[in-house]
């Protein structure tokens, strides 16, 4: 992530999810709203695709994911609260039923994650991870779309933030992302330090910008975007959306192979057009690319 679910903000989980079918081998896909399931494609398994999978993840049949579900649209808790639902999950579900595997997603903390990969608690993490060099140290990354960070204010900016000079103002930001990297490296040029609020989930960022207790937030552009869909009478986008770079499925340093399934899974997939299906039900086609390839 570069990374909105207390009762207030239960409008940035709406519908559900087009394949939470949980990776089966048939899964239905295709165009639609934002926030309904789609039923135009069909996605079922490439064999060229699925002989690329190494034989000790085939064996498994079902792949662990974790993934942080307070990420809308990308990553969310549906209506009944447990199922992870969203963009990552249609896509994730429908690569892996290319590769003729089953998922079953696991909501935990997004700082947690990669730890989580590298100890083998999880096969595979979907999270809206921007693909950087410190991340590929310890994991691969496989790229499967485009985002940048993108700031939210409310209604008519009252605080005056400006994104390029946040000094002295009170920002939101979800704890371990790329923006607060970059806001912590601001800090250290501001005379009057950027009052940091770091929240553990996204949700909670969104809800303090809403209820005053932030100027702005900073997150990934589909998730500020969404935000700023869902809440327009009291959120407007804030600036351009900058630093676009890849989003990566994140696997274990030691499965390249697996990381060539999966890139050549959704090569399959953007042949078939089902990804592209995916990318407009979710309203997110401008990040949709051309080429999945690990460790870009």
């Amino acid at each position: 992530m570069r990374r909105a679910h207390v009762a207030l903000f239960a409008c940035l989980a709406l519908g559900t999810s087009a394949l939470t079918a949980c990776g089966s081998d048939s899964l239905d896909t295709g165009g639609g709203s934002s926030d309904s399931p789609t039923e135009a494609a069909e996605v079922t398994v490439d064999e060229e695709v699925a002989a690329l999978v190494p034989e000790d993840i085939k064996s498994k049949g079902t792949l662990s994911v974790g993934s942080d579900a307070s990420y809308a649209p990308n990553e969310f808790l549906g209506d009944d609260g447990k199922t992870v639902e969203g963009m990552d999950v249609d896509l994730f579900n429908a690569a892996a039923a290319k590769m003729g595997l089953k998922t079953e997603w696991n909501n935990a903390p997004f700082d947690g994650l990669i730890l989580g990969v590298d100890s083998a608690k999880y096969d595979v993490a979907v999270s809206s991870f921007t693909i950087n060099d410190e991340r590929k140290k310890s994991v691969n990354m496989i790229s499967y779309f485009n985002a940048g960070t993108q700031w939210v204010t409310t209604k008519g900016n009252p605080g005056k933030v400006d994104p390029k000079d946040p000094c002295g103002k009170t920002i939101g930001v979800q704890k371990g992302t790329v923006q607060l990297d970059e806001l912590n490296a601001l800090n250290k040029e501001c005379d009057e330090k950027i009052k940091l609020v770091v929240e553990q989930e996204q949700s909670k960022v969104t809800a303090s910008l809403v209820s005053g207790k932030t100027e702005a937030m900073a997150a990934d552009s589909p998730i500020s975007l969404y935000a700023v869909k869902q809440q327009s009478e009291e959120l407007e986008a804030l600036g351009e959306t900058y630093d676009s770079a890849p989003y990566g499925i994140v696997i274990p340093k030691d499965q390249t192979e697996f990381g060539e399934a999966i890139a050549a899974a959704f090569a399959s997939m953007k042949e078939d057009g089902s990804y592209d299906a995916i990318l407009k039900n979710w309203g997110n086609e401008t990040g949709g690319i051309d080429d999945f390839a690990v460790n870009p």
